[in-house]
């Protein structure tokens, strides 16, 4: 650590408060490396003045790249454990251990923010009151579950905002008995909403509680004479003991919780967690730690905890875990106000509990093993694949193609858009370990070149530089690689609105579309990628996405500058009821295609104007079209 940046941190440190807080800290380049929380934050931080003399090789190496540091005062611990977990995932700092989970798998989703809930299948968690059971790793098992509770209640399946908005009559779904149309108020909103609390207790595994309460409301409706309903109650009934039946039995005394098992080879750890309830096995979820270095097993813990459980809702009463870990009480206290209840984090020392904590270790173990074989299997084959540490092959083979101090995981690609100088467009696209991320992804009307003339180099120039402008002033992570679609005089455009962006150490590099040539910024000759090498499929791919999105903004332009251009010529069709129109319909053809009452619903329009519009766009319906757009 230089002197000037070591009495420049030691001005900050001295300046931060003593209570509860994060800490971030980051590059030369302004890349997060490290995010930490801490009861003292000027304490906590000031230890790393001297983590250069510290025995992990991991702390000392951090240290050295420290260049500059961000502070964050939270009310509370509770806070604090919160934000590092949020930062963290947002930066995802590469000396902060995380998990890795490549596989989106799905959830069934029960959408308790609506009157009249639904049962769905979703992969995405969002927070609108509704209840998440999963991720479901065995996706078969997972849909027959959700197939059998269909049959036993009449959960409805259309998409209706009830009471807000209602169907004219009630469905099919009712006339074959799969739903009872609470649509059309043959079914109330507190009857419907008891089927739906078992539901949850269904999916939640609870299922002995279900069993004994539709028993005995079957017993209810025999005395009562009422054997049709009997009926329906007795097939429930089994339909839970179907259930039951695909469940493992792990603990005879049931109890219902989660269980920890944690596994480390190398740089390579596993962590598994097993859901039992009802002393049933229901499923597993795995997670493979990165970034773990000579970290303790304790860390290991902590960091699988509060990853897998500060994002969940689907909390047990009761979570067992191999060994004590750093801020166990402040976890648990936190996940006990989410659940409503009380829920403990425990450590059990012998009996069954101490077992399957043994078991969860061991369903660990194999997988790491399995993990390892497959690593092993892809190395003798030759076929790339991600590195002990969870680094993508591609990644490693454009650090050593291009130099660069660390493989590129997150990288930016830049194109243009035009035709003939009109709409003309760029776009910048995101992808983290070589798969798009749609989140991050930008896209720019070009305004400093004026419309009709064509000047790639300026173009490329004016959306780098906006971009990484916003960027910086935003504070926003920057890539490890930035990639242009072009040969040397849009790189050398680039690097000079890079320049001025005052992002200028960020590597850069550009793909030419003929030969697959890589352009490097202060090399004359352009680089030959083999075609095989999965770095060069991964700069396809950007270059492939970014023309994608590039060309699908210039075209959504040209057809709404043609949409106006036609309507314009249309009598009692102004600015307003052209954006109208273009708002609800889209395009020429939809115009064209809509009825007259289609139309004149359009606010501003009337039945006068629709008229006008229909009979002006018949008229050359057979002469004029869009215009051929570019590949």
């Amino acid at each position: 650590m230089a002197e000037s940046k070591r009495e420049q941190l030691k001005s900050q440190i001295g300046r931060l408060p003593t209570g509860a807080g994060v800490y971030m800290f980051r590059d030369s380049r302004g890349r997060v490396l490290y995010v930490g929380k801490a009861k003292s934050l000027r304490a906590r931080v000031r230890s790393y003045l001297s983590a250069e003399r510290d025995p992990s090789p991991k702390r000392r190496q951090m240290a050295r790249r420290i260049a500059s540091l961000e502070s964050y005062v939270a009310e509370s611990e509770t806070e604090a454990l919160l934000l590092e977990w949020n930062l963290i995932r947002e930066y995802q700092p590469p000396f902060n251990i995380q998990l890795r989970d490549d596989k989106s798998y799905p959830y069934i989703r029960v959408t308790l923010g609506e009157p009249f809930p639904r049962v769905l299948v979703t992969r995405r968690l969002i927070r609108d009151g509704s209840r998440y059971f999963g991720p479901y790793t065995n996706v078969g098992a997972m849909r027959s579950a959700l197939r059998t509770i269909k049959e036993l209640y009449t959960v409805r399946s259309c998409r209706y905002e009830l009471p807000k908005k209602l169907p004219p009559r009630p469905c099919l779904d009712y006339h074959i008995g799969r739903c009872k149309a609470p649509c059309a108020g043959y079914q109330a909103e507190e009857d419907y909403r008891g089927m739906i609390e078992e539901i949850l207790d269904v999916l939640g595994g609870r299922t002995g509680a279900v069993r004994r309460r539709v028993r005995d409301k079957m017993k209810g409706a025999a005395d009562a004479m009422e054997y049709e309903r009997a009926a329906e109650l007795r097939d429930v009934l089994r339909g839970l003991e179907t259930i039951e039946r695909r469940q493992a039995a792990v603990d005879h005394r049931g109890g219902e919780h989660d269980v920890v098992g944690l596994r480390r080879e190398g740089t390579l750890a596993c962590g598994v967690i097993l859901k039992v309830r009802e002393g049933r096995l229901l499923g597993r979820e795995i997670h493979f730690l990165q970034n773990v270095g000579d970290e303790e097993d304790a860390e290991l813990t902590a960091a699988l905890v509060s990853g897998h459980y500060l994002r969940r809702q689907d909390l047990p009463a009761e979570l067992l875990v191999p060994e004590d870990f750093p801020d166990r009480e402040l976890i648990q206290e936190h996940l006990s106000t989410r659940r409503a209840g009380p829920l403990r984090v425990h450590v059990p020392q012998r009996g069954a509990k101490r077992r399957l904590v043994e078991l969860a270790a061991a369903n660990a173990a194999d997988v790491l093993r399995e993990e390892h074989l497959r690593l092993d299997a892809m190395r003798e084959a030759g076929t790339p694949s991600d590195d002990a540490a969870g680094v993508p092959a591609a990644a490693r083979r454009l650090a050593e193609s291009f130099e660069l101090p660390a493989p590129p995981r997150r990288i930016v690609c830049f194109d243009i858009s035009t035709l003939g100088g009109s709409s003309s467009v760029g776009s910048a696209v995101w992808l983290e370990d070589g798969k798009p991320f749609s989140d991050e992804y930008r896209r720019f009307r070009i305004r400093e070149v004026p419309d009709g003339e064509t000047d790639d180099y300026a173009m490329m120039q004016e959306v780098v530089r906006r971009y990484f402008d916003r960027r910086v002033e935003e504070g926003r992570h920057l890539p490890d690689l930035v990639l242009v679609d072009g040969g040397r005089g849009q790189l050398a455009a680039a690097m000079q609105a890079m320049e001025a962006a005052g992002v200028s150490d960020l590597p850069a590099v550009a793909l030419a579309k003929r030969e697959e040539e890589v352009y490097r910024p202060g090399d004359p000759e352009p680089l030959r990628l083999d075609r095989r090498d999965p770095g060069l499929h991964w700069l396809q791919r950007a270059r492939d996405e970014a023309h994608r999105f590039a060309l699908a903004y210039n075209r959504t332009l040209r057809r709404r500058r043609l949409l106006r251009s036609r309507l314009s010529e249309i009598r009692g069709v102004g600015p307003a009821r052209e954006q109208a129109l273009l708002q609800r319909f889209g395009s020429l053809e939809a115009i064209r295609g809509a009825t007259l009452d289609e139309l004149a619903a359009t606010p501003g329009v009337g039945p006068g104007t629709a008229e006008r519009i229909l009979a002006k766009l018949a008229e050359g319906s057979a002469s004029r079209r869009l215009p051929c757009e570019d590949d």
